[in-house]
């Protein structure tokens, strides 16, 4: 550490067009007997990483100024100088001004999912009071319900198909607006049940691209190394905006009715959309730029290297065919594919019945019930954040992308397996035990999203919102499929275990072996292979 001391009458600048005009020109920015003192850190080995194309003429870079210790204070009118003894800068306002650029797209894309599913549960609470107000049937509310998924469905793969061509951030954009329209206009179109449903189609096609976006958009501007904290940090704001939701909408529909939860949520979408206009673009450069000097060498050349590959085939405007015939060659998909299935069948029946089944199997009234299912997703921001935590440092101290993967992702499927074959069991156990181990059990399943969720940008930054817009169509199917098949078993069984339970087993035990067996992190030349 060495402490420089400079005073501004030995300041001056040195001509290298002219060396014989060398003399001193004072400079009129800092008055005479001022000083400034610098504390200027400098390590043997970071002097040794200055090349030829970091020196200036006349400059010398490198050098880190931690203190500026002004002897006196300075006016404007002395120097120029604010205030805050900046030079020509208003400050750190606002405190995400200095971000990179990178950090805010990514939050600015968490908050896009916060309010996606924040749209996604209102429905299921408002649906009570609206069958009150039209008279539904069950068979009617049901059929409102499902409708979002059939649009969900449907965009999964034209969504990665645009973000492709697009881009994943204009997608998104595009994606938010379309929701968020379609959400307050709910109640304008309730009373007629075809606009009804078409609108609730029009929301599952907007919130159907948002994942494939949200993947590119990751592809183009995260490095390897900090890959699974940002799809945690993205894909995590699902549960926020669960839980959120689930919070917000009782009181407003009992205060102000449950039209007020449509017009809300959708307001808060298009506020979103308005402001994500001045949120510049990320270049993908700027996540090359930014890998750690320690990262290993292997491990920075993968990623340079795909990251060439998916410029290249987006530089002028011409897009090679999609190779799909490679996509379904490879082992890898075929595992991710089933994967996001086996998963999906899981989440999605409990989502729709796990109220049921508390309310009618441990006999807690609907309160209970609706507060004890925030639990899981409640649960599953907490696990979301070490699950990254734990990946990314196990990728940057060394240890294969493919092996770091395939744990995060076996926990997650092994967990929930566990906790749903000690809750299917009569063991005597009070059902607050009961629902303290089903809400760990599918908090558990949020290591997903340090497994499953990013390999597809790990194999093709390419090709990679083609991909979850592949597994995601198939991954769709529970919704529409598996929801109604658990309601026609329990019917027939009136058994939670063999209705429930046993085939959420079934698909994450499967999904285990298949995903230890053939699932692969390492990059991929789908092109090539086509």
């Amino acid at each position: 550490m060495a402490k420089l001391s400079i005073k501004a009458d030995n300041l001056f600048f040195l001509s290298h067009h002219n060396p014989s005009s060398l003399r001193p020109r004072r400079l009129q920015l800092l008055p005479a007997k001022r000083r400034f003192d610098f504390r200027v850190c400098c390590r043997i080995k970071e002097t040794e990483k200055v090349n030829g194309a970091q020196r200036v003429d006349g400059v010398l870079t490198g050098l880190s100024v931690d203190e500026i210790d002004r002897t006196a204070p300075l006016s404007d009118s002395d120097g120029g100088l604010s205030g805050n003894g900046k030079l020509g800068f208003d400050g750190n306002w606002p405190p995400w001004k200095n971000l990179p650029q990178r950090y805010k797209l990514i939050g600015t894309t968490s908050l896009a999912f916060v309010i996606c599913n924040m749209d996604k549960v209102n429905l299921s609470i408002a649906i009570i009071p609206m069958s009150h107000q039209f008279g539904w049937s069950s068979s009617v509310a049901g059929l409102v319900q499902s409708s979002f998924f059939w649009g969900y469905a449907l965009s999964q793969l034209p969504g990665g198909w645009l973000a492709k061509i697009f881009g994943g951030r204009k997608v998104l954009q595009v994606g938010v607006l379309a929701w968020s329209l379609a959400t307050a206009f709910v109640p304008v179109l309730a009373g007629f049940l075809p606009g009804l449903l078409f609108s609730r189609i029009l929301v599952g096609i907007g919130e159907g691209v948002s994942p494939s976006a949200a993947t590119d958009l990751i592809a183009r501007t995260i490095p390897l190394e900090e890959r699974s904290r940002a799809v945690a940090f993205v894909f995590g704001g699902l549960s926020v905006g669960s839980v959120t939701g689930l919070l917000l909408a009782p009181p407003l529909i009992q205060n102000l009715g449950w039209e007020s939860v449509f017009y809300l949520f959708g307001l808060l979408g298009l506020g979103w959309y308005l402001g994500f206009q001045f949120v510049g673009d990320g270049q993908g450069s700027l996540a090359a730029e930014s890998i750690s000097r320690s990262q290993p060498v292997y491990v920075k050349k993968t990623w340079n290297e795909s990251l060439k590959d998916f410029g290249g085939s987006l530089q002028g405007g011409s897009l090679k065919d999609v190779p799909w015939k490679a996509f379904f060659r490879s082992p890898a998909v075929w595992a991710m594919i089933y994967a996001h299935f086996c998963g999906s069948w899981g989440h999605y029946t409990c989502l729709s019945w796990l109220p049921t089944y508390f309310s009618e199997e441990l006999n807690l009234n609907l309160t209970e019930a609706a507060w004890v299912s925030i639990l899981p997703p409640l649960a599953s921001i907490f696990v979301t954040s070490i699950a990254s935590q734990v990946a990314d440092g196990l990728i940057s101290s060394g240890v294969e992308t493919t092996t770091v993967r395939k744990i995060c992702q076996a926990i997650a499927f092994l967990s929930p397996a566990v906790c749903m074959t000690v809750s299917s069991i009569d063991l005597g156990l009070p059902p607050w035990e009961v629902v303290g181990i089903l809400t760990g059990g599918l908090a558990l399943s949020s290591f997903a999203l340090s497994g499953l969720y990013c390999t597809h940008q790990d194999i093709s930054p390419e090709y990679a919102s083609i991909l979850l817009g592949i597994t995601n169509t198939v991954g769709a199917v529970p919704g529409i499929v598996g929801v109604a098949l658990t309601g026609y078993m329990l019917d027939i069984t009136h058994s939670w275990s063999i209705s429930l339970f046993a085939p959420s087993i079934f698909f994450y035990l499967t999904g285990t072996i298949v995903w230890l067996v053939f699932a692969s992190s390492k990059p991929q030349s789908f092109s090539e292979s086509n």
